[in-house]
């Protein structure tokens, strides 16, 4: 039986190891490849002093980067707090200091964040070196990452210990609620069998990591084995472009919430049956607070 979110992972890379797990435009990222690299980042952790219930931030965009430093925070024992790179950085500096953050992991296009946040905190990396000119100094970068073993490291997590934090992005002052690893288990095994999820599946990965739709984006997806597709930022910001990726990567189930469907029809970005591998489409406030509700991909034209 399943006992945490990482255990999905284990699984998949053990039977299907060269199966997709994470695509984004022209990077795919097999199981076997996510597990290796997951673990490679677990024992960077672990020999930073990271340890079982530590919380773990991670600033950076959502990225097949992102994902495995999640699944690595899970392995390591901790608790993943993703952030919003978009947020205001007072903000930010609220929920480090609210979730008595012992880590920060981060990557990508938020060196300019880091600057202003100048948070003592300590930082990893996971790019090869921090831009030329930057007073950042992480603690270990991606190339220290890669020198890490790929073996699998021993933690005694439980089913009912805390697997992450989410912050509640419409409440002014950040407002943190732990999510358990059964929380999201039961929810994903649920969903799985409601939704006949299966290996065959290419699903969105619509939802930023720092809301909680994002849990089942990612875990549901790993759960059935399927093919997770990131959309993009510059791709979710333009209901056409969005219609393209769905068109373009064949996706078989699509996740959001109703505003990005309603932008969808009222834009007539949608044909008459358009979107011809889409199976099935799922509208949701909150995938831990608020039922799902199950469309046809006609509903949407």
């Amino acid at each position: 039986m399943v006992e945490t979110l990482q255990d999905w992972i284990t699984i998949q890379a053990d039977t299907r190891p060269h199966a997709s797990a994470v695509v984004m435009g022209d990077e795919r990222v097999t199981y076997g490849q996510l597990d290796a690299r997951s673990n490679q980042l677990a024992r960077t952790l672990d020999a930073a002093g990271c340890r079982r219930g530590d919380r773990i931030c991670l600033l950076m965009p959502n990225s097949p980067a992102a994902i495995t430093a999640l699944i690595a925070i899970h392995k390591a024992g901790c608790l993943p707090v993703p952030l919003d790179p978009a947020a205001p950085v007072e903000r930010l500096r609220q929920i480090i200091e609210r979730c008595e953050c012992t880590y920060l992991l981060a990557g990508g296009s938020v060196v300019a964040t880091l600057e202003e946040l100048r948070t003592t905190v300590p930082i990893g990396w996971l790019g090869i070196a921090v831009a030329g000119g930057s007073s950042i100094a992480p603690r270990f970068t991606f190339r220290d990452v890669r020198c890490q073993p790929t073996a699998r490291l021993q933690t005694r997590v439980r089913r009912d210990d805390p697997a992450t934090i989410v912050f509640t992005p419409a409440s002014p002052t950040p407002r943190g609620v732990v999510i358990t690893h059964g929380n999201v288990i039961h929810f994903v095994e649920w969903a799985r069998r409601h939704f006949g999820m299966s290996t065959a599946d290419r699903i969105s990965g619509h939802s930023p990591l720092h809301v909680d739709q994002a849990l089942f984006d990612i875990f549901g997806t790993f759960a059935a084995g399927a093919e997770l597709h990131l959309v993009p930022a510059d791709v979710t910001a333009d209901v056409r472009q969005l219609a393209d990726f769905i068109r373009v990567s064949e996706l078989t189930q699509w996740f959001s919430g109703p505003a990005v469907l309603e932008q969808l029809a009222s834009a007539d970005a949608v044909g008459p049956r358009d979107f011809p591998t889409l199976q099935r489409v799922i509208c949701g406030g909150g995938t831990l607070r608020t039922p799902a509700r199950t469309m046809s991909s006609d509903e949407m034209t």
